[in-house]
């Protein structure tokens, strides 16, 4: 199912059901709503799921018991709970909803399904939610505008979710109208084939503005920490909170306790970059020790500039030579990039500050891993590097996506690269192979220091270094 659009399919089937079911799939609805409405996600908090099932992972949690599950998240904290009622992807039904709206009357509750209809909003209302769903890539805004009408004429509120600018303009036509009954959502997950992108969600928060909920991927109390720090003023918490509801006061507690910072901002700056590079991969120039590279780098449209900070290599620039270029920094237009490979040394604090100070922009963390991350980098702008050294079992991908790290490098000379869409890749790139690496491999990034240098180390060739720039960017 991969190569389906989901979504597609899930309203194929669900037409096909409405016609043979109606719009309460044959359960037993109630005439008139009995419990009161809670108002949904007016404040900072964590939307905990009661979730059996998806098509991407199967089961999750199929002997769940909505009701119960409900209750553990109240007493967890959720400020709000989100049910599943599709039946044939999720394994939900209306029977859950009604089932949890009995069992935290204190609580809103969304019923989260792929709507198609208002009818269907009316028998949520009756069920006890106190929101719903709307997606915004499956509606009209036509469609979306009569849905949300009905929403207010109930007084139950609607989270809107987007994925795409498309979607977000469909949003904010809606908003013009609806602003008080509307709540933005944005998915990480791109139901057309699953994969998940946790740049997405800060790519079309400042569009959205106002208040935002992040939605799926998150999977530890690091990543909800990180995602409150990007200024979200909500998250859902689905596969997770479904397979272990006794645990999610530590995502509630980690995301309500982080407020907005500049680690947080400075992510939110990258994925606006990144939405705007187009086709074209990224380019970041590296190991640079002399004002008139800098400058002539960013004028050629590099992305990035990085700066050794670190003793033990030629290039490093910690010290004297740093400050015989940091007055030209304010010119720059790029992201300005330190380098260090130690968490603890003198070189790394140095440059945390400069982060700090804003003359830098991030702290690359080479060959580090997250366990050795100290607690002072941790707010601060970073990304990880991560090197043949330093390329556990327990430190890949995956590990550092789960922590909430969205992006991360790979420096491998022999390019043997763990390939995704989002490979940011260095390591041996040259005017003579950079083309062929990007074919390859597809990068979103590309990381170039030594390749574009005279036989001085340190020193780039500026006739190498618009070459590379020219067969990277076009």
């Amino acid at each position: 199912m991969s190569e389906t659009n989901v979504i597609a399919e899930i309203v194929e089937r669900r037409k096909k059901d409405i016609a043979e079911r109606g719009y309460n799939f044959g359960f037993e609805i109630p005439d008139k709503r009995t419990r009161p409405i809670n108002p949904f996600m007016e404040s900072k908090g964590v939307i905990l799921e009661v979730k059996r099932a998806s098509p991407s992972k199967g089961n999750i949690a199929p002997d769940l018991n909505s009701a119960e599950a409900a209750k553990k998240y109240r007493a967890n904290g959720a400020s709000a709970i989100s049910c599943l009622t599709e039946e044939n992807y999720f394994n939900g039904s209306l029977k859950d909803l009604m089932a949890v709206c009995e069992a935290v009357p204190d609580v809103a509750v969304l019923r989260k399904d792929f709507l198609i209809d208002e009818e269907e909003i009316d028998i949520a209302y009756r069920c006890g939610a106190d929101a719903v769903l709307l997606i915004s890539g499956m509606l009209t805004l036509e469609k979306m505008l009569s849905m949300t009408t009905k929403c207010k004429e109930l007084g139950i509120r609607a989270l809107v979710e987007v994925r795409t600018l498309e979607d977000a303009e469909k949003v904010l036509e809606v908003k013009k109208q609806y602003a008080d009954t509307i709540v933005c959502g944005v998915n990480s997950r791109n139901l057309k084939d699953f994969t998940i992108d946790l740049l997405v969600p800060a790519m079309l928060k400042n569009k959205l503005g106002g208040k935002v909920i992040f939605e799926s991927g998150i999977s530890t109390p690091e990543a909800a920490s990180k995602i409150a720090s990007m200024g979200f003023t909500g998250i859902l918490l689905g596969e997770f909170a479904a397979r272990n509801p006794e645990r999610t006061w530590d995502f509630v507690k980690a995301f309500k306790e982080t407020d907005e910072n500049l680690c947080g901002k400075k992510l939110v700056e990258l994925a606006n970059k990144v939405n705007l590079r187009g086709e074209k991969p990224m380019v970041k120039i590296c190991g640079l020790t002399r004002k008139e590279d800098v400058l002539l780098a960013d004028e050629l449209g590099a992305d990035f500039v990085g700066f050794i900070f670190a003793t033990e290599f030629g290039r490093n620039v910690y010290g004297q030579r740093f400050n015989a270029l940091k007055d030209c920094l304010s010119k720059v237009k790029a992201f300005k990039v330190a380098v260090v490979t130690g968490p603890e040394t003198e070189e790394a604090k140095a440059a945390v500050q400069l982060v700090k100070d804003g003359v830098l922009d991030f702290v690359q963390l080479h060959g580090i891993t997250y366990d050795q991350m100290p607690d002072y980098i941790k707010d601060v702008p970073h990304y990880f590097a991560i090197t043949k050294k330093s390329k556990t079992e327990d430190f890949n991908a995956p590990k550092l996506f789960a922590y909430g790290e969205p992006r991360y490098l790979q420096d491998s000379g022999d390019h043997n690269y763990e390939t995704d869409e989002h490979l940011w890749l260095a390591g041996g790139v040259t005017c003579e192979n950079v083309e062929s690496l990007i074919q390859q491999f597809q990068p979103e990034l590309v990381d170039v220091s030594s390749g574009i240098e005279t036989s001085e180390l340190g020193i780039k060739d500026h006739a190498k270094l618009r070459e590379l720039i020219k067969k990277i960017k076009g």
